[in-house]
């Protein structure tokens, strides 16, 4: 979940990382360091707080100088978030310094050894053993630190992306990876290296992304070699062509990125199914999906593994695949489901969901379905991730970057294509008739047009937002399709504006929840026009008598839930099946704008990170 960027080449190394820093704050923001080599000694500086912080701090404190250097910004594991467990860490002898993202298992035992060795610790981290681990490693086996770094690591128990230098031989970077992401840009005799391929994407177009258990020796001037961390084998490295532009991970004038993001939902839904949906030619395709359709027509269940809003995002596919395509879905923490023993077999179909396709939880709940011979699908945002690569095939959102934690277009696009896999099924199986399979690919065509017609709101929900931003709870009710958007849109709240939300099905609301309903408390319900909409009334009608207080998600029109409700958000009328496509966009407005009044950091909100990497 930290973000690690490092850069050796013929530039100053600072302005590089420090602005990477800045670009992977969304992956952790409790510290920030980096250490540059002058030529002469190693220069470190780090702080508690962002990278702000460790800009002021550098710019009184340490020369910039050098051309070689590593940075980091923490999402804290071991140790509390402070100067000494902030990254970069030396080594005793202060020849090495390195930065880790991920978490050492084994720390403890290793750490004791070390003690019992004569090795002395500042920190409480993990990563301060590893490098002295390494240094013990280089000293006792009086190997090169490629060839340390190696032994090291076949030493070691958890997760992990390094980059570590020596100030003996301060040409070369090594770098490795098990279970984090790490890229390697490569540029005219400079190479980049990040956690992703923002810090650097101004700078060169190519890289290549590390496989779990390789490490790679970075030499100026030279070619990058790859390695085996176990077996010691020679890997060819495969430079692949970055997609991203610089524009794509700038505000472009808006004042947090979570809000740019929102507003770009129209754009990249029909991003997701552009080239995939010819609505008037009654064509849907996906590449990913063709060459295995039969995989999914005559599998005995789909289970969808997903983590947080991902795992929304597979509720939504449970209602649309049983309703359209009539194969049972079972949707699965993946933080559990390997836990519990699943029962999985050959003809299971698993879907594993992820913005960032690096979830740890989700990657190992892959691993498990590949190793029952479950044939396992991955639908993930970000081109050459991990999940990418680890499923047997998949398909991307195509969302572009999302640097607002709090997950936005990554929900809609997500949907979008579960949507469009499902629509495939259904039309494969013969479970949907004609007319009822063109009415959705064209409605699928339209949602962009519905989705900027629901972000016309904003002022009025921005209205809504100051009433209620000082209380101190909110229930959101949602049925069939839009219960999954009544959890995302709690989820949204609690993530960015630290007020207490939870999400219910709304008929379960009598079985606890109204217990907690009085004149203070602000109820969220969609109450959109479907199969359940005399229900949702009765629902409201039983809030209304109890005082509870009524914000109400309605179709465009409507009468009898706008005369009962306190406040309306009214979203395009739409087909049922596709409404959480438009019900989310209210939302996500109200959360962010209830945020933004109670100045919390709506990109950044405490305790959490974009990126979940480690267990």
């Amino acid at each position: 979940m930290c973000g690690i960027v490092g850069y050796i080449g013929k530039r100053e190394a600072y302005p590089i990382i420090l602005n990477g820093l800045k670009r992977l704050e969304y992956r952790g923001y409790d510290s920030a360091g980096i250490a540059l080599f002058d030529g002469d000694e190693i220069q470190l500086c780090k702080t508690k707080g962002k990278v702000a912080d460790l800009e002021a701090k550098f710019d009184k404190t340490t020369t910039t100088k050098g051309s070689v250097g590593i940075g980091h910004t923490r999402w804290a594991t071991h140790g509390v978030p402070n100067d000494v467990n902030s990254h970069p860490h030396y080594s005793n002898s202060g020849d090495l310094v390195i930065i880790h993202n991920g978490i050492i298992e084994n720390y403890a035992s290793i750490k004791k050894e070390l003690i019992n060795r004569g090795y002395v610790f500042k920190s409480d981290t993990d990563t301060e053993v590893l490098v002295n681990l390494i240094e013990e490693v280089k000293k006792k086996e009086n190997v090169k630190l490629g060839k340390a770094v190696q032994i090291a690591l076949n030493e070691v128990v958890g997760a992990y992306a390094i980059a570590l230098f020596d100030r003996n031989k301060p040409d070369e970077i090594v770098v490795a990876k098990l279970g984090s992401p790490l890229a390697i840009g490569i540029g005219e005799d400079e190479f980049f290296i990040a956690s992703d391929a923002s810090p650097f994407i101004e700078f060169t177009n190519n890289a290549i992304y590390l496989e779990d258990e390789e490490m790679a020796i970075i030499r100026r001037g030279r070619d990058v070699k790859i390695r085996k961390i176990k077996n010691d084998h020679l890997v060819d490295p495969y430079i692949q062509e970055l997609k991203l532009n610089i524009e794509q991970i700038e505000k472009g004038g808006y004042e947090h990125f979570m809000l740019k993001e929102i507003y770009e939902q129209p754009t990249v839904i029909k991003d997701t199914y552009r080239g995939r949906l010819l609505a008037d030619s009654g064509i849907l395709k996906l590449g990913g999906l063709e060459d295995h359709i039969s995989k999914f027509t005559n599998a005995n269940r789909i289970i969808i593994v997903a983590c947080g809003t991902s795992w929304h995002a597979g509720l939504v596919a449970e209602y649309i695949f049983e309703d359209l395509a009539r194969i049972p879905v079972e949707v699965e923490y993946a933080s559990e489901f390997r836990y519990r023993n699943p029962i999985i077999t050959e003809k299971d179909v698993v879907i594993a969901i992820s913005q960032s396709g690096e979830t740890a939880d989700t990657l190992a709940a892959i691993k498990l379905a590949k190793q029952k011979g479950a044939f396992v699908y991955g639908i993930c945002n970000v081109v050459g991730s991990t999940i990418s690569r680890e499923t047997h095939s998949g398909t991307y959102t195509h969302a572009g970057p999302e640097i607002g934690v709090a997950s936005t277009k990554a929900f809609t696009t997500q949907i979008t294509v579960l949507t469009m896999i499902a629509l495939r099924l259904a039309k494969q199986k013969g479970t949907i008739s004609q007319s009822d399979y063109m009415l959705h690919l064209r409605e699928l065509d339209m949602i962009p047009d519905k989705v900027a017609e629901a972000l016309k709101s904003d002022e009025k929900i921005k209205v809504i937002a100051d009433v209620f931003k000082d209380s101190s709870n909110f229930l959101y009710l949602g049925r069939g399709y839009n219960f999954p958007v009544a959890l995302e849109g709690a989820l949204k709240l609690k993530e960015i504006s630290y007020i207490h939300a939870e999400g219910y099905p709304a008929a379960e609301m009598k079985h606890g929840p109204i217990a907690l309903i009085d004149e203070h408390m602000p109820v969220v319900v969609i109450a959109i026009n479907s199969n359940h909409y005399e229900k949702v009334v009765s629902n409201i009608q039983e809030i209304k008598s109890r005082k509870g207080k009524i914000i109400a998600v309605v179709t465009e029109g409507d009468t009898v839930v706008k005369e009962m409700a306190d406040y309306v958000m009214e979203v395009p009328k739409t087909p049922e099946s596709l409404t959480p496509l438009v019900t989310t966009i209210p939302l996500q407005l109200l959360s962010y704008h209830i945020a933004v009044m109670l100045e919390r950091n709506v990109d950044q909100p405490r305790n959490l990170a974009k990126s979940v990497t480690v267990e």
